[in-house]
This record gives structure tokens, C-alpha cells and sequence, in this order.
């Protein structure tokens, strides 16, 4: 047999070289994409890490050194910040980072490990030097010894080992960073010649492909084009939906056999077409019949006629089956709504009514400003109840008041609050100091609440700052648990501490006294006790604490303004604080002006 150079040769061939080219410029890309992505992850997780790391722990070499001089020229205690800070960088921070550049160093050439195996040597025994400085002024009294002192400055001095050391191991660590910043710009130039190389080679290919590309589609062009040109009208009939009145000839040849496949795509079309109408009326007796008995479409679309018969009874059925479930269903979720609707109702008016019960212990406004003529209280619960209250009463013509913080918040504060309000009605019917009135409140709280009795694990119990103020003699008594005082005066802020044992504590520390701390007050002093809640609140920009230094500062600036504008300048401050946050914990701040 003859050979021939079918169309269907001459397409393959013209499109077989165009693919091989193709292929060339995919494979070459993409191994050139695939090295520059090594490379550049070799930038991102290895090297850039890398100078970043080293350039961390040269800052950290740098502070050690800052906070060492801090340590030796700056007498005090052993609990100063700084000392804390230089403590926590040696057993903390150096660790840290020293596993985290070693972790990176095993990437890098045998030579800069070797370096920074000796970096970590030396910053192992620049800390060793460190700790014999510790050693010499552990606290505020070692500063006093001469000799102590003389080591101490000798080891920082510049030909002391601490000041030489340092400067060798900054000297190695910038020698590091050099070298890892050197390495990255070499492996960004490969990257970058490879992608000039990449850039060349689809330039040239390319012009390749459009050159061969319109060679072929001429050639190609010329064989096809005519024959199929009555084929192209046949199809354009059929791509509007029309069915063409008559059909074409077809001929002997490859043209031929796509002629005649097309005349029997027509009537099949037709009959389908016709089959569809029927099926898609519903009218599923419709008879059609296959083309032949290789005839797969045929069969199947008599196939899909029974299944849609078939399909159409099973869904009518399973649309009356889950109609009736979803309106089951939907009568459940109703009565569970009114239910859920009923018990929140009833949860929420018994919290109010707890609300009102808490505010009937609460002094009234008018026996606070008879009291207390110049104060301001400044009560903000967290929820609809307080584990914060304030107590004000009269006894031997003193004024008795308190600022008091219970554990928890909501209902379980509230709880707490009518014990210690209860409690401490009765320590002031027999004590008369504020230290004697928390004493036998320790006592009288301990025993209710049976704390630490019998291995009970309860840690209920109170925080809270209480006072005593003469009127005519001007004089203040004070005594706390954890809640300081704060006594404005001359333009500055003297904080009475409070003693370090909570309301509560009876069991645990049954010899423990409370201070009873005794104040003779002058004209134009603010005296101010407060719970942790206005302190502790988050907000500003980066949503943390308020804390008790801005608190205090913020004390100052009241001087000279009246109570009330006092509590309100406090009360809008902590507002703008709090910004969208959710208050944290009850707020209580109670203030009295001396006049």
C-alpha cells in the first residue's frame, strides 16, 4: 500500500515540532524557576535569618555590657530592674538565642561555624566574668566595701577583662554578620543571572516558535481550507440550532469520512431532539430507538428516560416526607425558643433583683455626703452585680470607710460582699483602729469561710483598704490588705503600703497583725483608696494595663479641682482607655478632700 501524507500527518508534524519546542522552553523555565527558588528560600530561611539572628545577638552582647557598668556605678538593692533584666538575659534570653544562631549555623560554610563556636565560647565566659560582678555586689550594702567595689570596677574598666571581652566578641560578630550579608548578595547575583540566561533564551525561542508557527499554519491551511469549506457552512448552521434542509456529498478521502459522520450526526440530532421534547414533557412512554446495537448514546438516553420516570415518582414522594419533618421540626424549635426565652428572663430578673438587694447594703448618697461632705465615690460594677463595694459608718465620732475588693466578680463577687459588708459591721461594734477592725474581719471571714480548715482548698476571701478620719483632730488611721493608700500633698504622692496578707488568711497566718498606720492630715491633702480594677483595666493603643504609675500621675493633675469634677475627669479618662474593650473587673475609687 502506497504511502500517504494524510491530513492528519501534515498537522501532527507541523504541531509535533512546535510542541518540541514548546517543551524546551517549559523544561527550561521551570529548572530555572526551580534553582531560583532554592536560592531564594535559601536567602529567606538560612542567610537573611542568619545576619538577623547574629545582629540580635550582637545587641544583646552590647545590653549585657550596658547592664553590667548599670550594675557596678549604680548602688542598689538586688531586686532593682535592672539587675533583673541582666539576670534574665544570662539564664534566658543568651540561651534562647544561642540554640536559635546555632540552629541556622549548620547551613553555613565550615569556617564561620568554627567562627561562631567561638563567639559562644567567649560569650560563655564573658558571663562567667558577669557572675563574679554579681558575686561582688549582690545587694545594697556590698557597694560599701571597698575592696568588692575595686574588683567590681576593675573587671569593667578599659583594660578590665568584661570591657575587653566584649569588644572581641563584637569584633567576631560583625566579622559573621559581614560574611552572611557577603553570601547573600552572592546567591542573589546567580539568581539573577539566571534569570538574564532564561530571559535570553525565550527571547530567541520565541521568535523561533512565531517563525515556524506561521510556516505551518500556511501550509496547513492550504491542504484543509477548501475541502472542508461546505462542512464550514453545515456546522455554522448547526452552531445557530438549525438543522440543515439537505445534505452534502461525501467523497472518497478523509474530508469523506467527516462528511458522512456529520450527515449521521444530523439525524441523530434530530431524533434526539425530538426524544428530549417528549421526555422533558413528561410524556416518559415516548418510544425511541438506538441506531444500532452499538448504539451506546442511544441506549442510554432510553436509560435515562426510565431513570427520570423512575426519579421523578421517588422525589414527589421524599417532597411530602421531609415537608412533613421540617414542619415537626420547626414546632421543636419553637417550644425550645420559648423556653430559652423563659429562663433567661428569669435568670436576668433575678440578678436584678440581687442588684437591689447589693445596693441596699451600699451607704445612700445622702449619708455619704453628710459623712463625707468633700469626696467622691466612683463605683463601677463589671456586670449587673459587684464583687466591689464601699462601706461608710460612724462610731465615736469618727468617720469609718472602706474600699473593698471581694474575690470574683458578678454573682459570685456579690455574694462575697454581703459577708464582708456583714463582717464588717460587726469588727467595728468591737474594735475601734482600723488594724483591730481587719484583724477580727481575718478572723471573723476565715471562720465563715472555713479557709485552709480541715484541707478545705476554698480561697475566698477580700482585698481592701480601710480609714478612720477625725474631723476636728484631722487625724487618719489606716490599714490594708493588698490596696494601698495614696495621700496627695505639696504636689506629690505619698503611698501608704498595705500588708501583703489577704481578708481570709486567718488560717494560714494566725499570728499575722494588720498595720494600723496613723496620718495627722493637713489642709488641701487628697487622700484616695481604690480596688485593683481601675489599674488592671487593658485599652489605649496597644490594648494594655492602665497600671498604677499612670494612675497616680493622673492623681496629680486633679489638684486644686472639686470632687465631683474629679470623679468625673477619672471616670471619663478610664472610658477613653477602655475605648471597645470589655471592662475587665469592678472599678471602685473613693477620694476626700481635707478642707
Amino acid at each position: 500500500m502506497a504511502f500517504r501524507f494524510t491530513i492528519g500527518k501534515k498537522i501532527g508534524t507541523g504541531f509535533g515540532v512546535l510542541l518540541f519546542f514548546i517543551v524546551i522552553v517549559f523544561w527550561t523555565t521551570y529548572k530555572v524557576l526551580s534553582d531560583s527558588t532554592n536560592i531564594n528560600d535559601e536567602i529567606t530561611n538560612v542567610n537573611n535569618p542568619s545576619a538577623a539572628s547574629l545582629e540580635e545577638l550582637k545587641l544583646l552582647t552590647v545590653k549585657s555590657k550596658m547592664l553590667i557598668f548599670n550594675w557596678v556605678y549604680i548602688q542598689s538593692q538586688s531586686d532593682d530592674p535592672d539587675k533583673k533584666k541582666l539576670k534574665r538575659l544570662i539564664e534566658r534570653e543568651y540561651p534562647f538565642l544561642e540554640n536559635k544562631v546555632k540552629s541556622f549555623a549548620v547551613h553555613w560554610e565550615e569556617k564561620d561555624q568554627e567562627k561562631v563556636s567561638l563567639v559562644f565560647e567567649k560569650l560563655g565566659e564573658l558571663f562567667e566574668l558577669h557572675q563574679e560582678v554579681i558575686l561582688l555586689l549582690p545587694d545594697f550594702a556590698s557597694y560599701e566595701d571597698p575592696q568588692n567595689k575595686f574588683m567590681a570596677n576593675y573587671l569593667i574598666g578599659e583594660d578590665g577583662d568584661i570591657y575587653m571581652k566584649t569588644d572581641e566578641i563584637l569584633f567576631e560578630l560583625n566579622t559573621l554578620i559581614r560574611s552572611q550579608k557577603f553570601q547573600t548578595g552572592e546567591v542573589t547575583e546567580t539568581m539573577q543571572k539566571s534569570f538574564s540566561d532564561l530571559k535570553w533564551l525565550t527571547r530567541w525561542l520565541g521568535i523561533a516558535l512565531v517563525i515556524f508557527g506561521v510556516l505551518v499554519a500556511f501550509y496547513t491551511t492550504r491542504s484543509i481550507v477548501r475541502p472542508i469549506h461546505k462542512l464550514k457552512q453545515i456546522l455554522l448552521i448547526l452552531s445557530k440550532g438549525v438543522f440543515p434542509q439537505q445534505s452534502i456529498e461525501a467523497k472518497n478521502d478523509e474530508i469523506g469520512e467527516m462528511t458522512g459522520a456529520l450527515n449521521r450526526v444530523i439525524s441523530g440530532l434530530k431524533s434526539t431532539n425530538n426524544f428530549a421534547i417528549s421526555v422533558g414533557a413528561g410524556e416518559f412512554e415516548t418510544k425511541y430507538e438506538p441506531l444500532s446495537d452499538e448504539d451506546s448514546l442511544g441506549k442510554t438516553l432510553i436509560k435515562m428516560r426510565d431513570d427520570l420516570a423512575a426519579n421523578e415518582r421517588m422525589l414527589e414522594q421524599k417532597v411530602i416526607e421531609r415537608t412533613a419533618e421540617l414542619v415537626e421540626k420547626q414546632k421543636e424549635v419553637e417550644e425550645q425558643n420559648e423556653k430559652i426565652s423563659e429562663l433567661y428572663e428569669e435568670v436576668t430578673d433575678s440578678i436584678k433583683y440581687a442588684k437591689g438587694l447589693q445596693e441596699a447594703i451600699l451607704p445612700p448618697d445622702e449619708f455619704v455626703k453628710k459623712s463625707m461632705p468633700d469626696s467622691f465615690v466612683l463605683y463601677k460594677p463589671k456586670d449587673i452585680v459587684s464583687g466591689d463595694f464601699y462601706w461608710i459608718e460612724e462610731k465615736n465620732d469618727k468617720v469609718y470607710f472602706a474600699a473593698v475588693d471581694c474575690t470574683g466578680h458578678g454573682v459570685p463577687g456579690a455574694f462575697m460582699s454581703i459577708v464582708g459588708y456583714n463582717a464588717l459591721n460587726e469588727a467595728l461594734r468591737t474594735n475601734d483602729s482600723p488594724g483591730g477592725i481587719l484583724d477580727a474581719l481575718n478572723k471573723g471571714i476565715s471562720k465563715t469561710l472555713h479557709n485552709n480548715a480541715m484541707g478545705s482548698t476554698t480561697k475566698d476571701g477580700m482585698d481592701l483598704a480601710l480609714c478612720s478620719y477625725d474631723k476636728k483632730t484631722k487625724i487618719l488611721e489606716y490599714a490594708g490588705a493588698y490596696n494601698p493608700l495614696y495621700l496627695i500633698r505639696d504636689g506629690g504622692v505619698e503611698q501608704l503600703k498595705a500588708d501583703k496578707t489577704a481578708i481570709g488568711s486567718y488560717y494560714e497566718a494566725a499570728e499575722a497583725k494588720y498595720t494600723n498606720h496613723v496620718i495627722q492630715l493637713k489642709e488641701k491633702d487628697y487622700v484616695y483608696i481604690f480596688s485593683d480594677g481601675y489599674a488592671d483595666q487593658f485599652g489605649g493603643p496597644k490594648g494594655k494595663k492602665f497600671m498604677y504609675k499612670r494612675f497616680r500621675d493622673y492623681l496629680l493633675t486633679l489638684n486644686g479641682k472639686s470632687m465631683p469634677d474629679q470623679k468625673q475627669f477619672l471616670d471619663d479618662t478610664l472610658e477613653q482607655w477602655k475605648g471597645p474593650l470589655e471592662q475587665i473587673d469592678d472599678i471602685l475609687v473613693i477620694g476626700i478632700h481635707i478642707a
